[in-house]
């Protein structure tokens, strides 16, 4: 009796260690979803469930904390073909990694009204690609990727010809692009974006609006093409470090309103070719801050009707060049009498009303030769660079023509709009201007502490 009541404990310890066999491989989730009648809500337990899914009808996948939507790497996690589908609260991880086939964490096609709330997604080739599909709205989802070369991953995020769309609030890191091709009337609004190749990435997509994101560590931040009437502000693009290192470039775009951004860190922060395209049509880069890139503006040769005021340019190792050289003198640096503020003017305000009394210039002889040739921009900062300078300054016949004529120059920075903070910390403006009073700090304490006699010749 003894005997079979210990084999009995036994058995019985081993069925609480050992998973039964459902629960080890997962819950299939199709058998669920074809189960539930169009129009039903499937409200999901803490537990995994099993992928591929396709969903073919209008349901809503309702998940918990704990819930989780396993592709077990085959294909797509969760295909819709669908309209009025929502997938909300719940981890989709596994996708495939066809980079041929586009696996994706949920790929839609045909699915207007389709919207993907708080889920996350981990291990997906993809995040969403969605084709087609009117009014969807993507919000507060966690967008990760597989671990691969950048060029091998997929797109966090993907539209093609998805107009009316609206993506919130989303955290996307460690992906390939965020891209909207042929995807008209989108809002783009306060979303996290890092450690990718194009931050945000528009072609041929009119009507969309750019705003209150944070754009960070990308190769380029953000790059606009062949689009009209976009609407940029209130952006904050911090160290973008590719081969171009665009913090927001600009090709052949008409309709463009950039204002109230910061652009730091950038090898390039605002860049510009064949933008506006149209000869009826000006841009205006308002109120801005360009701080610390390596050029805070550059021009392809011949860019006209683009007009700056209010913006603020920062110690950026050349704040205006022209990419090869050439003429900007059909853009405008002054509106309505006001002009840019600019970290390197010499001038003076005497009847203090915040406006320089002499012009800012932009001639100096070095970055005249680094725009015609931009090997010598290895030199920047040193003696050479400094001494090729001072004989311009030396000799006004070896100046060149001015880049930029600023008429009305601001003697201290403007107000800015609220622009998110890279990851929560202080600005670099503020990170350097703390390292400055440190450093004066620390040379005076040192100079006081040093013994008279050290140092002196006798």
């Amino acid at each position: 009796m003894i005997r079979l009541w210990f084999a009995g404990l036994i058995v019985g310890l081993v069925a609480l260690v050992v998973p039964t066999a459902e629960a080890a491989e997962g819950v299939p989730l199709q058998d669920i979803v074809d189960a539930t009648p169009s129009g039903g809500v499937v409200t999901l337990d803490a537990a995994v469930y099993t992928g591929p899914v396709t969903i073919d009808k209008p349901v809503t996948l309702r998940g918990v904390e704990g819930t989780v939507i396993d592709g077990e790497g085959i294909g797509n996690v969760i295909e819709v073909n669908a309209s009025g589908v929502t997938i909300e609260g719940v981890v989709i991880r596994n996708s495939g990694d066809r980079l041929d086939k586009e696996h994706a964490g949920v790929s839609a096609d045909d699915a207007d009204g389709l919207r993907v709330v708080d889920n996350v997604f981990e291990d997906v080739l993809f995040g969403m690609f969605i084709r087609s599909s009117r009014d969807v709205a993507v919000v507060g989802n966690v967008i990760g990727s597989k671990d691969l070369f950048v060029a091998r991953r997929g797109d966090g995020i993907r539209l093609w010809q998805s107009s009316g769309a609206l993506i919130e609030g989303n955290e996307i890191g460690d992906g390939r692009d965020t891209v909207f091709w042929f995807t008209d009337d989108i809002t783009v609004r306060d979303n996290s974006i890092s450690n990718g190749r194009y931050g945000l990435h528009f072609m041929y997509s009119d009507n969309a609006v750019v705003e209150g994101n944070l754009i960070t560590d990308n190769s380029v931040g953000a790059f606009l093409m062949y689009s009209t009437n976009l609407t940029v502000r209130r952006n904050t693009v911090v160290d973008s470090r590719g081969p171009s290192g665009y913090g927001l470039g600009l090709k052949d775009m008409d309709g463009v309103e950039v204002s109230g951004n910061r652009f730091e860190g950038n090898r390039i922060g605002l860049y510009l070719d064949n933008s506006p395209s149209r000869v009826d049509m000006n841009h205006t880069v308002l109120n801005n801050v360009f701080a610390f890139n390596d050029t805070g503006v550059m021009f392809r040769p011949s860019v006209k009707r683009n007009s700056f005021s209010e913006n603020a340019f920062i110690d950026n190792t050349e704040h205006v060049s022209i990419d090869g050289g050439g003429q900007i003198d059909e853009n405008v640096w002054t509106i309505a009498g006001i002009g840019n503020h600019w970290s390197d003017y010499a001038g003076y305000d005497a009847d203090d009303d915040g406006v320089g009394d002499l012009p800012y210039r932009l001639d100096d002889l070095f970055s005249d030769l680094t725009d015609r040739h931009p090997e010598l921009r290895f030199l920047l900062g040193t003696p050479a660079a400094r001494a090729i300078d001072m004989a311009g300054e030396a000799f006004p016949n070896l100046r060149p023509e001015p880049k930029l004529i600023d008429t009305a120059p601001l003697v201290s920075t403007p107000d800015f709009p609220e622009a998110p903070s890279a990851r929560g910390e202080p600005s670099r403006l503020t990170v350097l201007a703390a390292s400055a009073i440190l450093l004066l700090v620390a040379g005076a304490i040192v100079a006081a502490a040093r013994p008279r006699g050290i140092g002196r010749v006798a």
